[in-house]
């Protein structure tokens, strides 16, 4: 049966020159970089082609909205007073747990199948093209698997239950689920990024553990368990604190919803733990090497989803400049219109070229693999993060009045687009543990050098400006300059890819405008490039 189409001719005038409705719209097949990407980074392209594929159509779109628009409500007591601690959700929330946990989103790399990591990361860029909240659940139960090989025997119950690939919601303990999520709570209102002034307290229970304290942002709060973090005689360490018991409610205690300015369709919550039970995970004392191997995979994530976020942006502004007309010219063929979208392009296929480089060596097996994972994901997510919101405010600017508004999907990216720069670890605390990997692990700092060094020869603007780089820091900076010594060594490391895998007209642009420094401080304050060739890449179909 075929729609009726919306009514152009009114009592008072004729709508024209607006943009058609996008229709379904296939996020794999639209995305030629995407493409070239997963087969040069070794990701797997049948499942992300499938997952494209649905998540790009008109329904998921208007799931999207409905599932940000009606926020989760966080029910507390049943009608007689019994503690409930619940947090309900739109369908359309679990309808995106639905196809991405389905699609492999959380099991893929741990599968055994090539790519693995590089096919979970490229999930992440489409799921935030359309409902970035829902990625938090998915991203932790993804991150939460290797920290559980910590201890043999919570691994064998609950790592099968985060591969397979069904998403069960019923209020049910481990063993009884067809799959589980997990997620994670580690920060408290006095220290925040600091977790070592953590004062939640452990207490011994024959085989497992109570526990009692706060937590300032659980998110996900109706996951099947939380990995979490809580003093003992040994010093801070980490738990494994399961939602649901045989018969009972672990004694969480949702205290309030946070009101978020973005992120709505997924509830965060500060919660209570009153002598609630938990089982030690790793060594006693030795919480943060146990946990830090989850932050570390959530961090390929919160630098992958910005790529999304931007992809998304982009795509909307073309759309509008494509089917708009303004002093009798299509804005697409408006010359400062364009300089503005192939501006924004280079952000977009930057992130998205540095994230899945970053993901293929979560896949690599080699000590060099992992040490390049470990500096080049704070890297990516770094500067990813902080073009991200810039990117998406100019896309929104570029549809007028109408970016301003909620019909668009404009409003939602632009609150989403500060999250991941925050979460996990703010931009402050990334550049520092970047100067700390950079002086505790001589292979992270000699691969990082390795990957510069590859696209030397190819431009000789590139090759001054690493000149420059490192005869301005010939060795760490001082802590003041971290965020200028991080920004330009991601630019550099984002050139070094674009010179060896992108289109030249790409590549050039970039290190022109980003590299030697010929644009100005806004978007779109450059000229001398083939913007056509890079608005190509744009177009979606």
């Amino acid at each position: 049966m075929t729609t009726p189409a919306p009514r152009a001719d009114l009592s008072t005038h004729r709508v024209e020159n607006q943009p058609p409705a996008r229709g379904d719209t296939d996020l794999w097949a639209s995305d030629a970089p995407l493409r070239e990407a997963i087969a040069r980074e070794g990701g797997q392209p049948a499942p992300l082609a499938e997952y494209g594929a649905a998540l790009g159509t008109v329904e998921m779109r208007q799931a999207a909205r409905d599932a940000n628009t009606c926020s989760p409500k966080m029910h507390l007591f049943d009608a007689g007073g019994r503690r409930l601690d619940e947090v309900h959700f739109h369908p359309a929330y679990h309808q995106f747990l639905d196809l991405g946990i389905a699609s492999g989103y959380c099991a893929t790399a741990w599968q055994g199948t090539p790519g693995g990591h590089t096919t979970h990361a490229a999930m992440v860029y489409l799921a935030s093209q359309v409902e970035p909240s829902t990625c938090c659940p998915m991203t932790m139960s993804y991150a939460a698997y290797p920290a559980l090989a910590a201890s043999p025997d919570l691994a064998a119950i609950w790592q099968p239950k985060l591969t397979t690939r069904r998403y069960d919601p019923s209020l049910r303990p481990v063993r009884e689920k067809l799959g589980v999520t997990l997620g994670m709570a580690m920060t408290e209102k006095q220290g925040g990024s600091d977790v070592r002034a953590n004062t939640t307290r452990a207490e011994p229970a024959g085989d497992h553990w109570r526990l009692t304290g706060h937590k300032w942002f659980c998110s996900a709060p109706m996951s099947d368990g939380f990995l979490t973090l809580a003093q003992t005689p040994a010093g801070l360490s980490c738990f494994l604190v399961p939602r649901w018991l045989e018969g009972a409610r672990n004694a969480i205690r949702i205290q309030r919803l946070k009101d978020k300015l973005g992120n709505r369709a997924n509830a965060s919550a500060a919660i209570e733990y009153e002598g609630a039970e938990a089982y030690l995970l790793g060594e006693e004392g030795r919480g943060v090497a146990t946990i830090i191997e989850m932050v570390h995979h959530t961090r390929l994530d919160t630098a992958m989803a910005p790529a999304g976020l931007m992809r998304a942006a982009i795509v909307e502004a073309h759309h509008w400049a494509t089917h708009r007309s303004a002093f009798q010219r299509r804005l697409i063929d408006q010359p400062l219109m364009r300089a503005v979208l192939a501006d924004l392009a280079l952000d977009w296929e930057g992130a998205l070229a540095l994230g899945l480089r970053v993901a293929r060596a979560y896949d690599g097996p080699t000590p060099e693999d992992r040490a390049f994972a470990r500096i080049a994901v704070a890297l990516a997510k770094y500067l990813s993060n902080k073009r991200c919101p810039i990117v998406t405010y100019e896309a929104m600017e570029s549809l007028g009045g109408m970016g301003y508004v909620e019909d668009t999907p404009m409003p939602m990216l632009y609150r989403e687009a500060p999250l991941n720069g925050i979460w996990e670890g703010s931009g402050n605390v990334i550049c520092l543990d970047i100067l700390r990997t950079l002086a505790r692990e001589p292979l992270a700092a000699e691969v990082l050098r390795v990957e510069l060094a590859a696209a030397s020869g190819s431009d000789p603007r590139y090759d001054a400006a690493l000149q420059a780089h490192v005869a301005r820091w010939p060795a760490l900076p001082p802590e003041a300059e971290a965020r200028w010594f991080v920004e330009r060594l991601a630019l550099l490391l984002t050139a070094s890819l674009l010179i060896r895998h992108a289109p030249a007209v790409v590549s050039d642009a970039f290190v022109t405008t980003r590299i030697s420094g010929e644009a100005g401080r806004t978007t779109g304050a450059m000229a001398g490039h083939d913007v056509s060739a890079i608005l190509e890449r744009i177009a979606t179909r």
